[in-house]
């Protein structure tokens, strides 16, 4: 059965490189060609790749070991004399917009549930799902059309800052919500590690890793070397993931992204560009198969069922990206680009966002399942809408920035 079940993934991933090729052809990101054929062949459509397959602990395992890989893409940016220069912009960035878009998405939620005699506690559940931003799709559409500007330098490092801030309010938010109604309660220590063990595992076997990897190998034999030690990263993951937390909550991609920016920091310039360029090939298959795992949970027939709160969750949350990016660029005085089009590039966010959503509802299950309804629903719609426009509009931001095949860095060729 195993076996049959590893054959399917495989026939899949085909499948979805297939699919990239064929949206390429009509000029559209390959990640949409991803995205669709896991929509198609998961649980909700074919069942080709169904959910007895993605509850399995070994699928969870290769996901998880390549969304450290696809970390690596965000870490080897966090070179010290990189972002020195461009640090306070990032940071102020990231602030404004993460918190941006989970203050109008709160109040917008907040007005509309004080109309409707609805608990206000869950529009900042609303806001605390709606600030994290997935970085794997604009990741993606970097790789692939090569692109390099200040759109593309804000955004590489700004990923592992969202990621940080995002876990920080969302378990602030939960943890307040449950302290009062829930008997689940949520410890304020588990914030802590939540945010801050993945990036001491990264640190911790990125250090070695630097020492071992400033000596100069064959192509082969780096790639195999660096491989390696992502897996000891997710091994020490795996680990701590089931004995430290009730339920696995650690990033993996934020793993990644400690491992990778500790390692490049030791080693040279010219050696760094030499790693993953020999690593490409794994980084663009690490993409494939993590875009597919966002895929195939989406279900399109919510498409359908999409009513007043995921029309209210896209628009408001755009709405805080979009604008909170701006005043940060406005603030940080920015190049005209990244005031206009970083925001665009910040709206993908299905697999996070499931992932909060599924703790919230964990929350929410016993003492007010109306509300785990309600939540369940709304973010299950919103991330197939919102998944395909931004994806569309993540590439045309890029476009009018003007970073097409500026870099040959980030190719997955």
């Amino acid at each position: 059965m195993i076996t049959l079940n590893i054959l399917k993934l495989i026939i899949t991933i085909i499948i979805a490189f297939i699919g990239g090729k064929l949206m390429k052809l009509i000029k559209m990101p390959s990640i949409l060609g991803w995205l669709i054929t896991g929509m198609i062949l998961g649980p909700h459509a074919l069942n080709f790749l169904d959910s007895s397959i993605m509850q399995q602990s070994w699928y969870h395992s290769i996901v998880q070991i390549l969304e450290c890989s696809v970390g690596l893409m965000i870490g080897t940016e966090l070179v010290w004399k990189k972002i020195s220069k461009f640090g306070k912009q990032i940071f102020v960035t990231t602030l404004t917009q993460s918190l941006m878009t989970f203050l109008v998405v709160s109040a917008a939620f907040a007005v509309v549930f004080y109309k409707m005699d609805i608990s206000l506690y869950l529009a900042f559940i609303f806001g605390g799902i709606a600030l994290a931003t997935a970085p794997a799709p604009a990741l993606s559409i970097v790789s692939e059309y090569k692109t390099d500007g200040p759109v593309t330098k804000t955004l590489i490092p700004m990923a592992a800052l969202d990621d940080i801030i995002g876990v920080i309010v969302f378990f602030s938010v939960v943890g307040t919500v449950a302290a009062n109604i829930s008997a689940e309660k949520l410890p304020l220590y588990m914030i802590l590690l939540v945010v801050f063990l993945p990036i001491i595992i990264g640190i911790v076997v990125g250090l070695p890793s630097g020492l071992i990897l400033k000596k100069e190998r064959p192509p082969v034999i780096t790639s195999l070397l660096l491989f390696s030690m992502i897996l000891v990263a997710s091994g020490i993951g795996f680990f701590l993931n089931y004995i430290v937390f009730p339920k696995p909550a650690l990033n993996f991609m934020l793993i990644g992204m400690a491992f990778s920016a500790t390692f490049a920091n030791i080693v040279s310039e010219e050696r760094l560009k030499s790693i993953m360029s020999s690593f490409n090939p794994i980084l663009g298959f690490s993409l494939v198969v993590v875009i597919l795992n966002l895929g195939a949970p989406l279900d399109y027939n919510l498409i359908l069922d999409a009513g007043i709160f995921t029309l209210i969750y896209i628009l408001f949350r755009a709405a805080g990206k979009i604008g909170g990016t701006y005043l940060g660029g406005v603030i940080t005085q920015s190049s005209p680009t990244v005031k206009k089009y970083l925001g665009l590039t910040l709206l993908p966010h299905s697999g996070v966002s499931l992932v909060f959503t599924g703790i919230a509802v964990s929350i929410l299950s016993t003492p007010a399942p109306e509300y785990a309804k309600i939540i369940q629903g709304t973010i299950a719609a919103a991330a197939v809408i919102n998944e395909i426009i931004a994806v569309i509009l993540s590439k045309q931001a890029f476009k009018w920035a003007g970073e097409f095949h500026k870099s040959p860095k980030h190719s997955m060729e």
